[in-house]
Order: C-alpha cells, then structure tokens, then sequence
C-alpha cells in the first residue's frame, strides 16, 4: 500500500502524550517521517528515550520529556520545554491513557481520581495550556482519543470507559469556542488496536475469534493505522474537520 505525505505537516510542531510505547509512538514515528517536528512526553523514560533515538535521522529529531500527565504542574513544564526547543505547538495529541481493568464493587475514591487523571483530566488541561499557542499560529488541531470500548458496554474497566466518553463530551465543548480561533479538536476512535501490550495481556483465542467474527475488515486493526488518520486531522487537509468523531476500528461498532 502506498501512504499520504501531508507537506503542511513539515517543521510544524506536534506535541504527543503517552508517546514512548503503543499507538502514542505510531505517532511519534508517523510524525516524525511527515518532517514534523514532535516533542513526546511519557512516564517511560527508557523507552522514551530510545524511540527518540531510534528516528535521529529524521529531519527533526523528536524531543522526549518525561512527564506524569496526573502531575499537572509537570505537564506545564514539559509543554514549556517542548515550546522552547520547537516553537509555538500546533498539534496537539491528547493520547496518554490506561486501559487497567478494575472492579465496580471495590473501587475507592482514589483509584477514581487518578483513573480520570490519566484517562481525561490531562487532555482538558494540556488543550488548555497550547490554545495561545495556536491562537498565535492563526489555528490548529487538537486531537483527543477516545475508544470505541464504552460503546459496545465491555465490563472489566467502568472508569475508564466513563472517561473515554467524555472525551467525546470534551470535544463538543470546545469545538464552538476553540473554532472562532481556527482551532479545531477531533476525537480519534480506535477500536481493539493489537499492540504489543494488547497481545501480552488479553488477546487469547476468544479475542482471535471475536475479531473474525465482529470486525469488518480482516486482519488486525494496527497502531499505524490510529497514526496515519491522526496525520490526516494534523494536517491542513482536514480544515473544516472539527467536532467531530473519527472512528478507526476496521468496522466494529
């Protein structure tokens, strides 16, 4: 298959949560290669570190600051040091979440908070401390994801599925006051996306055939494949895209 190259896309700057692993290091790779200039923050400084080091040949090499996303005042600080080295951002991607599965009847206040910190609360703020940014840009894109798992009623992890569909809450919200600044703010959907960590805890036999069975298309639904539709929202091609739900999930719900 042959892939976009989004020339808007070159030396702007794409600021990433939860970036070192997963679906968040499609995106910083994908970024990357379009000649973006990506600054990533994740709690996981090793891998943190060698994905940037791993795409030093590109144009621009990405920036990797650790950062807890719960830690609000270290959120700020590694937005502030993202802007110093690369610019004012104009891509934001609220990407950073815990899918940790979790029991209803023995949840406390606590695992609450900080289920709706990692899962939400850092994309509410981080959209909040880049909006100058764009502003001073004249626009942006702010892409916030979200997960089909709240829609097909999966029990194992309540919290986090409340969280996810309030990211689309999230996106309404913001859609009307952050477009009369040509700021724009999508929800990126996936679907059952086979990462590394996906095959290590809960794709068994049943998962194989829930896929073959449910989904549309066949075959593995595929970090790249989040990554490559996040590249479409960065970019200017997707300009009258705002409010809006981009689901990514081979045909599943």
């Amino acid at each position: 298959m042959t892939f976009a190259t989004y020339p808007s896309l070159a030396d702007r700057h794409v600021f990433i949560s939860g970036g070192a692993t997963g679906i968040g290091a499609a995106f910083v790779e994908q970024f990357a290669r379009q000649g973006a200039r990506v600054s990533f923050i994740d709690i996981d400084q090793p891998n943190g570190e060698q994905l940037a080091a791993s795409l030093a040949a590109c144009e621009h090499r990405p920036l990797f600051v650790r950062c807890d996303v719960t830690q609000l005042d270290a959120l700020e600080a590694a937005i502030a040091t993202a802007r110093e080295v690369h610019g004012p951002i104009g891509v934001l991607v609220n990407n950073a979440a815990n899918d940790v599965r979790h029991a209803f009847g023995s949840t406390t206040a606590a695992e609450f908070d900080q289920n709706i910190a990692i899962n939400l609360r850092h994309q509410y703020f981080a959209t909040q401390a880049v909006r100058d940014d764009m502003r001073s840009l004249g626009g942006g894109s702010v892409i916030c994801l979200g997960s089909t798992g709240w829609m097909k009623k999966n029990a194992g992890y309540p919290m986090y599925a409340m969280a996810k569909s309030a990211v689309h809450g999230l996106v309404n919200g913001l859609a009307r006051e952050l477009g009369h600044d040509r700021i724009r703010i999508n929800a990126l959907v996936p679907g059952w996306v086979i990462t590394e960590k996906q095959r290590r805890l809960w794709l068994d036999a049943d998962g194989e055939a829930e896929i073959a069975r449910v989904q549309c298309m066949p075959g593995y639904l595929m970090a790249d494949d989040l990554a490559r539709a996040a590249l479409f929202l960065a970019a200017d091609d997707s300009a009258m895209c705002t409010g809006q739900d981009f689901i990514v999930d081979g045909g599943w719900v």
